[in-house]
């Protein structure tokens, strides 16, 4: 059974290929051009091109720089870009409530932040690079809608563990550059896949 999945707010295509690999119909949006140039992907407004059509599976990445709790020195009350956060989740809420009604399963993927508070988004799922095969540490929440949370499929925490903490926290001590939110807003190679089998079984099942 072939699917006809959606990707929102990606540019790398990491998740928009590992639904590919499997046979489903699988499209990628955002504002910015994707990064291999495929003919996958879609460049534009990821709200308006839900509203037109209707998606088995919506996975979505919305831009997390405003509403992570690591920008709350520039994002948090009362800080200069306070106002700029409210807009954030003002958007994403949009986003979440668009997509259920385009899509019978939804998942939004964001690091720990503050949805959970200012949101109406259901309550996340966390997981860990580790959990894939990753020997990396960066907790990050789905948001699930008739969708179940991921299960471990390569449990690499003890031997992260035996690396530096910059090496466990590689994303964490990225030095600044002009790329550097680039490389921190790609998925991970193990997540996605997991994503990809794990979600499209359960939903060609049910």
């Amino acid at each position: 059974m072939s699917l006809d999945v959606l990707i929102g707010c990606e540019f790398s295509g990491t998740v928009r290929e590992a639904f590919r690999a499997l046979g489903h119909n699988t499209y990628s949006c955002d504002l910015l051009p994707d990064d291999n140039e495929s003919a996958y992907h879609v460049q534009r407004d990821i709200i308006e091109l839900l509203r037109e059509s209707q998606w088995d599976v919506a996975v979505l990445h919305p831009p997390c720089t405003a509403l992570a709790v690591s920008g709350n020195a520039w994002y948090g009350s009362g800080m200069t870009k306070h106002q700029d956060r409210l807009d954030a989740v003002q958007w994403t809420q949009e986003l979440w409530e668009t997509a259920l009604e385009h899509s019978n399963h939804v998942a939004l993927e964001n690091p720990v932040g503050v949805l959970p508070r200012l949101s109406s988004l259901p309550t996340p799922s966390y997981i860990q690079p580790y959990q894939f095969g990753h020997m990396e540490q960066k907790k990050t929440g789905l948001f699930l809608h008739n969708l179940p949370p991921l299960e471990t499929t390569d449990d690499v925490y003890e031997e992260m563990m035996t690396l530096t903490i910059q090496e466990r926290q590689r994303m964490h001590y990225l030095p600044p550059s002009k790329d550097r939110w680039k490389i921190r807003s790609k998925t991970y190679t193990g997540v996605a896949q997991a994503m990809a089998l794990q979600w499209s079984v359960y939903v060609e099942e049910n």
